[in-house]
């Protein structure tokens, strides 16, 4: 049998608050003169569906379809977020106008790939009867012929507590699977519900116990099973991985998949739609728990409110195949790149390029390969070869081979394939991958960048990262040489 089914033949009816997620990009370099704040110098705005819509985002980019029932406000921000949803073949949205509320919208500044200000407009308030029967009645409609209903709750007013018992009783009814990501503090409503996903704020809201280690989210899991009649509890508990709680199982405690976090945005989501999906696909609880915690230690590695792919999420669940590859196995010629860039795209992944001499690594090309990886499915870092830097960087350079330079980059978890170029630029390599983004430094304009007219007139996007001040291997050389002069 496969590590993971496919989902392709899974349909599953997800009912919630429907959001959409702005996020306002750019870079920092001073400070008002006005008032003690930084200035944001905007690159770009990318909207993104969030909330209910990202467990409707993340079913489609693991291969399942989704009917997503929902409220939109009559406003800009309804009208932008139904134009997202629609554009995806697998979603299907089955959206309910009120013109009572704001859809809601939270923009997100952020620079330097931190978050630093947070604005939301939305209406927060429980639907009226009148719109809580209409959002009843589609949800009654829509039912048959799915395999599994996901609740996705963040208490902005979708699901009112008539909604969740009658949605669940209705589920319940038919024999479909009922998946609950929770908001409220009383998990009476959630009554009957196969799973419920709360992490440990959620969970200790509605127990009142600490919960900092095993024993505790045993205990506190126990406790919303018994005061609320549900079936199961999958506690979210962030580093320290999840705890899957069971009313006639023994509890399983899931470790953290190894990967460095760099957006937590949307990772409750990713939970729920992979639950919904692997349950929906005839998984066992413990192996769909399994998947979530694989998934949402893929999607925490990505920018911003982010999907996992079916792919990815095989390969995670094989032990990370990524980190388990020795590294010479990531470095290859033009030949195998690309035949491995081409399975890539079959899968649906996105391919980000980016390029350098690399020749003594510092955190800031650390750091940089971490924010370009953020921003693909993939990412392939062609290198200079020897020749390349000595035409580039002059006599005496390059401080360490090729190969040397090559194998420690295949070492860093950000970093999927190497390819050795000895050109001067990588522009025939560019030409040839087609990469879907390609990333380099701040310190060139996007007209600057080699390859950007071919990348961008196949349809890609090309993008800059703010570098670490400071770090550069020329500085680290000049150093070298002033502390070996001193001795």
């Amino acid at each position: 049998m496969d590590i993971l089914p496919s989902f392709d033949a899974v349909r599953v009816l997800a009912v919630g608050d429907l959001m959409l997620d702005r996020f306002v990009e750019g870079g920092v370099k001073r400070i008002s003169p006005e008032s003690p704040v930084p200035i944001v110098e905007h690159r770009e705005t990318r909207n993104v569906a969030g909330g209910a819509a990202n467990v409707a985002r993340n079913i489609a980019s693991l291969g399942g379809r989704c009917s997503l029932v929902g409220l939109l406000g009559e406003d800009g921000a309804g009208a932008e977020l139904q134009a997202l949803l629609t554009a995806d073949p697998h979603v299907q949205l089955v959206p309910i106008r009120d013109p009572s509320r704001a859809t809601t919208e939270k923009i997100r500044f952020v620079a330097h790939g931190q978050h630093m200000l947070r604005m939301d407009r939305e209406t927060v308030m429980p639907a009226s009867p009148a719109v809580e029967t209409e959002i009843l009645a589609r949800v009654r409609s829509e039912l048959a012929g799915h395999d599994v209903l996901v609740l996705s709750d963040y208490a902005k007013g979708t699901l009112t507590e008539r909604v969740v018992v009658a949605a669940i009783a209705m589920a319940k009814a038919a024999g479909i699977p009922v998946v609950v990501d929770p908001k409220s503090a009383s998990f009476a409503r959630y009554a009957g519900a196969t799973v419920v996903t709360p992490n440990v704020a959620e969970a200790m809201l509605a127990t009142g116990l600490p919960i900092d280690a095993d024993p505790s989210a045993e205990e506190a899991g126990r406790r919303m099973i018994e005061a609320s009649g549900l079936d199961a509890v999958l506690l979210t508990r962030a580093e320290r991985g999840m705890s899957l709680v069971s009313r006639d199982q023994s509890t399983v405690h899931i470790p953290a998949t190894a990967r460095d976090v760099f957006d937590v945005v949307g990772a409750g989501d990713t939970v729920a739609a992979t639950l919904s999906l692997a349950i929906g696909a005839g998984l066992d609880l413990e192996s769909a728990a399994r998947a979530a915690n694989a998934a949402a230690g893929i999607v925490v590695g990505k920018r911003g409110t982010a999907t996992v792919h079916h792919a990815e999420l095989v390969e995670a669940m094989m032990s990370d195949n990524r980190r388990s590859l020795g590294t010479s196995s990531k470095i290859m010629d033009l030949k195998g790149v690309l035949a491995t860039r081409f399975e890539w795209a079959a899968d649906g992944l996105e391919c980000g390029f980016t390029n350098g001499c690399f020749d003594i690594l510092h955190a800031g090309h650390v750091r940089m390969l971490e924010q370009a990886r953020s921003r693909c499915d993939r990412l392939i870092v062609a290198l200079n070869s020897d020749a390349s830097v000595t035409r580039l960087k002059g006599a005496g350079r390059p401080i360490n081979p090729e190969r040397d330079r090559a194998e420690v980059l295949a070492a860093l978890a950000a970093v999927d394939m190497v390819l050795v170029f000895h050109e001067d630029t990588p522009f025939d390599v560019i030409a040839a991958l087609g990469p879907d983004i390609l990333i380099k430094g701040a310190d060139y304009k996007p007209h600057e960048i080699v390859g950007a007219d071919v990348v961008v007139a196949r349809g890609g996007r090309v993008e800059t990262i703010e570098l670490l001040n400071g770090r550069s291997t020329s500085g680290t050389i000049a150093r070298a040489r002033e502390k070996t002069a001193a001795i």
